[in-house]
């Protein structure tokens, strides 16, 4: 006899309270556009329940959705889950082909999707689709049932015979879920060739949730939150969607590419309680608005005199906290790599940010600290119920792969049992990344295992940590280090615009990026020096989470 799921265990029961708990406060906001509050969110959920009922779902059943971050995704999201059916949220970044290829490969049953994406894959066949479901309004574009079809333009009459009182936060029942229940797949790739879809059970995202609720104590139904990342990834999707509405919190979606402007605006206008970043936002606003005023002789003089010194940092630290809104706890950035000269400057103005590492097949945290106990250069130790260890005989000096377990881990990749199996060892997932621990449990990351270089004498060269030096280079955007005849070379896309500006044609540039190279090449170590840098002429291709595809450059023998 089967296990009855307990409530006080389910993250559906937990937002169910919180609707209840918040039913008239604000829930969603597209940033100065619409509001819905928790009330309008619960009946719409209601409306798209009774929708699913009609077209025949079944929990278990897989659901797709597809948009850029809006109101409505969220509201679809968290329509599926209570429901009990899997959730599957797509990057809309995806080319179209690939979102066809991934609805099928879920064996998605409906399909929620953005007026854009739907232009590209509207003329797709999408077998195993049985209604694709407009965003924008919750109306049908294309069904092979006629009864769901006619279930959708008649749900006003449906809800009206189910609720014959109205609907009220009394007539509540979400589904009921069990820990290792899957919630949802989440793909960390569009090409068919490289697509995984992680299989994410509900304990890993109540976990998730529960360590928001650890992390920050001061946010409540009170505070506002500003989402600026994709919400199908999982890290945006926690931290600034989910767990805020387990709390009451309102969200504001910012709808559109979120440039350091439009980042800055949004946040001086919402003021929210925590700011969740990439490095790649947080790098912009350094190198856009800091670094040339820091650059300045006079500010440099100031920051060597020991009272001086202290009033100017204070001044930077203000005047940041001000620009992003004046109110937050603190800054947490994930995803990558993090800058050393950003952080290090960060670290110096005693600014309030700090650095976790997680990954999708984690929902997404497996290490963070709080703001003021970071060290410089780490990402923090193991988040509550986690546990980490180093793959390495000597794991304080040595790096070696960095191993997981704990709630917040996956249950294996969707239709993929040899991927699944490969992941793990005695019970442990296997990171891909290359890590150090100190004594107090801090880990500090090397890079991950496959982009590891091996040197001429079997030393390990991890080229995340030269890029890092390359490219607080002048004139440098973005910059890779490949192996190329057994030498460095930094492969470097630099900012054409800023040096034409200055004078310099293209051989002009790449000979100031060369003497420039040649300082880089004091920074490190015999075995980790550039031979040669050459320039790119398009930005790297990248994948949705904004990080390089690597695969595409290399060289030699080990190409793909």
């Amino acid at each position: 006899m089967s296990k009855k799921p307990s409530r006080k265990r389910s993250l559906n029961i937990l937002l169910e309270d919180s609707f209840k708990k918040n039913w008239d406060r604000p829930a969603l906001s597209n940033y100065n556009q619409n509001t819905l509050y928790y009330k309008d969110v619960a009946l719409q959920i209601a409306r798209l329940h009774l929708f699913f009922e009609a077209s025949g779902i079944q929990p278990g059943d897989r659901i797709a959705v597809c948009s850029k971050n809006q109101a409505n995704w969220a509201v679809a999201y968290l329509a599926v889950m209570t429901y009990g059916a899997v959730v599957v949220p797509l990057l809309h970044e995806f080319q179209p082909s690939n979102i066809r290829h991934l609805v099928t490969h879920s064996e998605a049953r409906i399909f929620f999707v953005g007026d854009t994406i739907w232009t590209g894959v509207s003329e797709m066949d999408l077998p195993g689709v049985e209604v694709v479901v407009n965003l924008a309004d919750f109306t049908v574009l294309r069904s092979v049932h006629p009864a769901a079809a006619e279930a959708m333009a008649r749900i006003d009459e449906k809800m009206a015979d189910r609720y014959p009182n109205g609907f009220h936060k009394t007539d509540m029942a979400y589904y009921v879920d069990s820990p290792d229940e899957m919630a949802l797949i989440s793909y960390t790739s569009g090409t068919s060739g490289f697509s995984k879809g992680v299989m994410i059970p509900y304990r890993a995202l109540l976990s998730n949730v529960q360590f928001a609720h650890e992390a920050e104590p001061h946010m409540d139904c009170n505070s506002r939150m500003v989402s600026m990342l994709p919400t199908a990834h999982m890290y945006g999707m926690i931290f600034e969607f989910l767990f805020e509405m387990t709390i009451g919190a309102h969200v504001f979606f910012l709808t559109r590419l979120p440039s350091p402007k439009v980042i800055l605006d949004a946040m001086s206008s919402v003021q929210p309680d925590t700011i969740i970043a990439v490095p790649l936002i947080i790098e912009k606003i350094y190198k856009n608005k800091l670094l040339p005023f820091i650059s300045k002789a006079r500010i440099k003089l100031m920051l060597n005199l020991p009272v001086i010194d202290k009033m100017v940092k204070n001044k930077f630290r203000e005047s940041l906290i001000q620009a992003f809104g004046g109110k937050f706890g603190e800054v947490i950035i994930g995803g990558a790599p993090f800058n050393r000269e950003a952080e290090a400057f960060f670290k110096r103005i005693n600014f309030p940010f700090t650095i976790g590492y997680g990954m999708t097949e984690c929902a997404p945290i497996i290490t963070y600290v709080h703001w003021d106990k970071t060290k410089l250069h780490s990402c923090g130790k193991a988040a509550p119920r986690m546990k980490i260890k180093i793959d390495s005989d000597n794991p304080k000096k040595i790096p070696g792969e960095v191993l997981v377990k704990g709630e917040n881990v996956f249950l294996g990749y969707y239709k993929n049992d040899q991927a699944t199996r490969e992941a793990f060892v005695d019970g442990w997932f296997r990171t891909g990344d290359m890590g150090i621990i100190d004594n107090d449990g801090y880990l500090y990351l090397k890079g991950r295992c496959k982009s590891m270089i091996l040197g001429p004498s079997g030393q390990n060269i991890y080229p995340e940590e030269i890029e890092s030096i390359l490219n607080n280079m002048p004139y440098v955007l973005e910059s890779l280090v490949i192996e190329d005849n057994y030498k460095l070379v930094g492969l470097i896309y630099p900012d054409f615009e800023q040096a034409q500006e200055d004078g310099l044609d293209r051989e002009q540039l790449l000979a100031k990026l060369q003497e420039d190279m040649h300082l880089t090449n004091l920074e490190l170590d015999q075995y980790c020096k550039l031979s040669s840098v050459e320039i790119v002429d398009q930005e790297f291709e990248k994948t949705p989470k904004r990080s390089i595809k690597r695969y595409l450059y290399q060289r030699g023998p080990n190409a793909q």
